[in-house]
């Protein structure tokens, strides 16, 4: 980005535009916000006690009904909600050692039972979807209920859950009841539809089942209030699962102290929040920390109003993102590089939306992969030609382990891969690990643990006490700290080639997917122990189609192999040899994957982030051939076989 600062929205910042640094003899470094945490709230419900009793009316959340109108809870209409669903919670054998697992995508019934069970102190577990309707063998749903023997499990309808229920109906759990089925509806049979209409204790299928409609019936009793009254800021309040990039995901421990800490931090940082409630128009997945805590833990804690987007950031689901963003007008707007990029082309041509994004946002934010320069530049277009001025664009580091943020980039100068410095409240240690500076946390933010994992929540600090997040950064600028922190990559993902050069492949996967936008998908880097580097690409197919205006009836392999789409793969790996620097940088040789990125494997997260050591594992076969000796020989796609690109300078030479 380019211009003077004026030409930017203002809006009010603070919390992590200043740091102290400290810097040891050891080579480590200790950074401090310098603005003091504020004291947070003690329960994160304690803000819908507040806002139903100040703003009872407002919209707490909306979601589109069938007929395509908003259907929408007030904060009052939500506090009534939680302790009703409570006191049906309070009446079970419900606990941290029984919690209720939630299958099901982000909805009405899903958020209500979130907040009912927060505010009974009982611990809440959304998982991925994908984990339930994706996954062919359900494996990893199987060790989530094997972790957490869950007492009650909640799924919008049996219909589209019904194979994962079936998947861990008996699995292991304790002496005890067994589980409980909740149900918005029912199990697509006759008794399912009477379920559906508010039957309680039905047996479907021969399990214990109840419906979502029977719990919102309860009323409330001396139970809830009881129960309530024992929330605290050490009670457990979720527990949410890692994306299990290297072993079967763990479930983090998030307190309520952790997530109204997080919250007050983000607060210091996003001070606009404090002149207007903040609207959100959201889709990302509640499983995950930054939607499910950071989000909508923005809404609540502040008193907005937060939008359901049934939309996704691909062809297929961008259209409903548009239709909403059309109508509800954001004070802060979330998404994924892609969702970006995809509202950012279709703005080019759609004034209406043009002026609802950026009436009264005040900044936006990505997350899980860089933001390319061109996207970047053309959503600075839309708005300049729109209101007369750009809307900043934050970053910044969080994980599931710290509820989520330690770190803030805030203000114009922001760019892919600045990550800022640290919130209030968080003091960061920066550790020499293997050449780089791993980025470590500390404070009220963090977890306390693993549930029921006491090896790996012992690996996961170090002697100080710090959570090891095996991230490694750098400074923007050495001589002056507090310019910030830039992203150096994951430290697991980095090797040596054979010639003992070490290879930075965080930021080489970066440049690389920036480079190839908007066809490359992800990129996994190989060359352990090999003379140089070679590149695994996943490639978008249906952006290759529709940019080169290829026919739907074309397989991915024969997409793959037209010749727009080979020539811009082969323009790409002659781009990046050139560009390189040295063995370290320079991309010798490249395959395209047909065959996408699997999530029983491990070789995807459900939120799309790839998993370079499964794919490199699972892989194996096609990183031998990417170096055999014959790799580069011309030939046809076959369907799970692609020839090897070079370099046209290395064909040359």
């Amino acid at each position: 980005m380019s211009g003077p600062p004026s030409a930017f929205r203002a809006a009010r910042l603070g919390g992590s535009l200043h740091a102290t640094t400290d810097r040891a003899v050891d080579g480590s470094v200790r950074m401090r916000s310098t603005e003091a945490l504020q004291t947070p709230a003690i329960r994160l419900t304690d803000r819908l006690e507040l806002y139903a009793r100040q703003t009872p009316d407002r919209v707490f959340v909306a979601k589109r009904g069938a007929d395509g109108s908003w259907v929408t809870i007030s904060y009052a209409q939500m506090l009534d909600r939680a302790r009703r669903i409570g006191q049906a919670l309070a009446l079970r054998p419900l606990s941290a050692e029984r919690p209720i697992l939630i299958l099901s995508d982000n909805d009405l019934e899903h958020l209500s039972l979130m907040m009912a069970a927060m505010w009974v102190g009982v611990p809440v577990a959304p998982v991925s979807p994908a984990y339930s309707t994706i996954s062919k063998d359900h494996s990893r749903l199987r060790h989530i209920v094997a972790t957490l023997t869950p007492g009650l499990v909640f799924a919008s309808n049996g219909s589209t859950y019904g194979a994962a229920m079936t998947a861990i109906d008996g699995f292991p759990a304790p002496a005890g009841p067994a589980i409980e089925w909740v149900l918005t509806e029912g199990w697509g049979t006759t008794e399912g539809s009477a379920l559906a209409e508010g039957a309680d204790s039905t047996s479907l299928s021969g399990r214990k089942s109840t419906s979502f409609h029977s719990l919102l019936a309860t009323f409330p009793g001396p139970e809830e209030a009881a129960a309530h009254a024992k929330v605290g800021p050490d009670t457990i309040a979720k527990f949410l699962f890692t994306s299990g990039s290297t072993k079967q995901p763990k479930a983090v421990i998030n307190t309520q102290r952790m997530l109204c800490t997080s919250q007050q931090q983000i607060l210091q940082c996003f001070q606009f929040m404090l002149d207007e409630p903040p609207v959100l128009v959201d889709w990302l997945p509640w499983n995950h920390t930054f939607g499910g805590n950071h989000n909508i833990g923005i809404v609540l804690y502040n008193g907005g109003t937060f939008y359901i987007d049934d939309g996704k950031p691909t062809p297929a689901g961008i259209g409903q993102t548009l239709r909403n963003l059309r109508e509800i007008a954001p004070t802060i707007y979330f998404n994924v590089p892609k969702g970006f990029e995809e509202i950012a082309r279709a703005m080019s041509d759609d004034e209406a939306l043009r002026r609802s994004l950026f009436a009264r946002v005040n900044g936006f934010m990505y997350a899980g992969a860089g933001l390319s320069q061109a996207v970047w530049d053309l959503l600075d277009q839309h708005a300049m030609a729109t209101v007369g001025e750009r809307i900043c664009i934050y970053s910044g580091l969080g994980m599931t382990e710290t509820a989520p943020s330690c770190t803030f980039a805030l203000g114009p100068d922001v760019r892919s891969g600045h990550i800022g410095l640290p919130v209030p409240g968080v003091e960061a240690r920066l550790v020499p690990v293997d050449g780089k500076l791993e980025a470590r946390f500390r404070g009220p933010n963090v977890m306390p643990g693993y549930w029921r994992a006491p090896d790996e929540t012992a690996a996961a600090f170090d002697e100080e006490g710090f959570y090891r997040t095996g991230d490694a950064v750098v400074f923007l600028n050495d001589a002056d700290p507090n310019q910030g922190l830039v992203f150096d990559g994951r430290i697991a993902e980095d090797f040596k080639l054979s010639s003992g050069t070490f290879v930075n492949v965080g930021p080489l996967r970066a440049r690389i997917i920036l480079a190839g936008d908007p066809l490359v998908q992800d990129v996994v880097v190989a060359g352990l122990n090999r003379d140089d580097i070679g590149l695994l690409i996943f490639p978008r197919i249906e952006d290759a189609r529709r940019q080169f205006g290829l026919g739907s009836g074309l397989s991915a392999s024969q997409v793959l192999d037209a010749p727009p789409v080979r020539d811009f793969f082969q323009t790409l790996l002659d781009r990046l040899w050139r560009e390189g620097t040295g063995g370290a940088s320079r991309p010798a040789r490249a395959i395209l994957l047909v065959e996408p990125p699997s999530i029983d494997r491990g070789e995807v997260t459900d939120k799309g982030s790839i998993n370079q050591r499964a794919v490199l594992s699972h892989r194996a076969a096609l990183v031998e051939r990417l170096y055999s000796p014959a790799s580069g020989a011309a030939g046809a796609f076959a369907a799970s076989e692609v020839p090897v690109l070079l370099p046209r300078a290395v064909r040359g030479a």
